[in-house]
């Protein structure tokens, strides 16, 4: 059974093997070391998708604050 750590640790090597091969793809010279700390950070801690809200006919007095 995979701990946390465990699944951390998947999540930061998958993130920095794929990085890295969407660099050799694009012909890199050198490593984008921001690029690979970017995707690191990402996946420790991924941000979700923004929240859409409602729509302006949607508010109503009761909803609209």
């Amino acid at each position: 059974m995979e701990t946390d750590k465990d699944l951390q640790r998947t999540a930061v090597t998958t993130a920095i093997t794929v990085e890295l091969q969407r660099q050799a793809e694009a012909g890199a010279q050198r490593i984008d070391v921001e690029a690979l700390a970017e995707a690191v950070l990402q996946s420790i801690e991924p941000t979700g998708p923004a929240a859409e809200g409602r729509r302006p006919e949607e508010l109503n007095s009761s909803n609209d604050g």
